[in-house]
């Protein structure tokens, strides 16, 4: 299969509250090994804007400002075949194992969708009615053209769920 991707490995441990879930990971953040790898994309930002935290470009410290908000990190595509970053280009997708991972973390209170692709995948995974909170929140990819301000609003609402 050419063209196959796939994701990293869980960011979680047991003081985890939530879980954010993106779809799978851009080409930059491929290249660079790091969630959100891309330097337009606005999530690292977002997570440091909301909870004060002065930013940093150091990955291994990213790391440790989610955890320490008991921010757990995963993707809902395991595997896929994509040409670029677009989630419109995914095929013959594998699915992670969210439900497993949910049950080995009970902690987990809210799951958090980065993006419609991630909100329509994990319904596929989990169904509808899934027995935790699932919230779509605007995708924080720079192709995703709502302002960072309107995104930040909307992503504030993980704070109330921690």
């Amino acid at each position: 299969m050419q063209n196959r991707i796939s994701s990293f490995p869980p960011i979680i441990d047991s003081n985890s509250k939530i879980i954010i879930l993106g779809s799978i990971p851009g080409v930059k953040s491929l290249e660079k090994q790091q969630y959100y790898g891309h330097p337009q994309n606005k999530f690292w930002k977002i997570i440091f804007e909301l909870f004060g935290e002065d930013f940093t470009e150091d990955y291994v410290e990213r790391i440790s400002i989610l955890k320490k908000h008991n921010i757990a990190l995963w993707d809902v595509i395991d595997s896929c075949e994509r040409k670029g970053s677009l989630d419109s280009e995914i095929k013959n997708e594998e699915a992670n194992q969210i439900g497993e991972l949910l049950e080995k973390h009970p902690n987990i209170k809210a799951i958090f969708c980065n993006g419609g692709k991630s909100y329509k995948n994990l319904h596929k995974i989990l169904g509808k009615n899934y027995k935790i909170p699932v919230f779509l929140l605007p995708s924080t990819s720079p192709l995703h053209t709502v302002s960072f301000e309107k995104k930040l609003e909307e992503w504030e609402v993980i704070k109330t769920h921690l």
